[in-house]
């Protein structure tokens, strides 16, 4: 059930000149939030933005004691409410609705879990990564950036057990070039009999890649789509995605309630 918090900001940590990890005292929505699930927020008082607007929850925050405190948010500095964002300072207020929308789906017992992320795509994969594994699921991260300067939380990931596969776009940091390079070597080296389930979170273009990359393998990507949301809550229709069942014509569902997560298979991606 979501709950509606004013929740205080803990911390603001700068990753870059655009990027920044903001952590906020929200115990209430951070205990039900599932990998992949999303809050709507927007700080306190400020009528510009208007609306709230959607932030996959990035990490799990807990106190010294072990309990649930809080989440943090990863933000890339773009518009009205990422700029407010990336200035918030500790003590400020975050209006925060959550957790909302639908959650990753485990992978099977015998399957590998390989997540794409591209630029601040990688916000929904940390919990993800968090909860395979405690699944002990084979776990890789396919990762790309335009530059080194792009590519956050590495150790992380690592000290998760996580395998990295690193590209930018400038070839400072990984294989250069787009991250579905390492994929494509990696899907063309898997054997047929191991199964893998895939993730993917980033530029539109780039999911649409993956799918359909993984697609030709015979492989699914679940990818998590980043829409405009005017409430999260399926009242004011702006975040519609058009998806086609095989044999059906293209319908249009709201990702804040039947997404954010969809199969790539279903996504109609001409017309998203």
């Amino acid at each position: 059930m979501p709950v509606d918090v004013d929740a205080v900001v803990i911390s603001n940590t700068k990753l870059s000149d655009f990027y920044n990890v903001v952590a906020v005292a929200a115990p209430d929505v951070a205990r039900q939030a599932r990998p992949g699930q999303f809050v709507m927020v927007k700080p306190d008082k400020d009528y510009d933005p208007l609306l709230r607007r959607p932030f996959s929850v990035f990490e799990i925050l807990r106190d010294p004691a072990g309990r649930v405190s809080g989440f943090s948010l990863l933000n890339k500095r773009i518009g009205v409410t990422t700029r407010r964002l990336y200035d918030i300072t500790p003590g400020e207020r975050l209006q925060c609705l959550g957790p909302l929308g639908q959650a990753f789906e485990s992978p099977a017992a015998d399957q590998q879990a390989w997540m794409v992320a591209g630029g601040v795509g990688l916000a929904p994969f940390l919990t993800l990564a968090e909860s395979l594994v405690e699944r002990l699921a084979a776990t890789r991260l396919f990762y790309g950036g335009r530059s080194a300067d792009d590519l956050f939380y590495l150790e992380t990931f690592e000290a998760l057990g996580v395998r990295l596969e690193l590209t930018t776009d400038d070839g400072s940091r990984g294989h250069p070039g787009l991250v579905t390079g390492p994929l494509h070597r990696a899907l063309d080296e898997t054997d047929k009999g191991i199964s893998v389930r895939l993730y993917a979170c980033g530029p539109t273009p780039m999911m649409q890649a993956v799918t359909e990359l993984a697609a030709t393998h015979g492989r699914s990507t679940d990818v998590s789509l980043e829409q405009v949301m005017g409430c999260g809550l399926g009242g004011c229709y702006s975040c519609v995605v058009p998806v086609a069942e095989p044999g059906q014509p293209t319908r249009f569902v709201r990702s804040c309630l039947q997404g954010p997560v969809f199969d790539g298979g279903r996504i109609d991606w001409d017309q998203l």
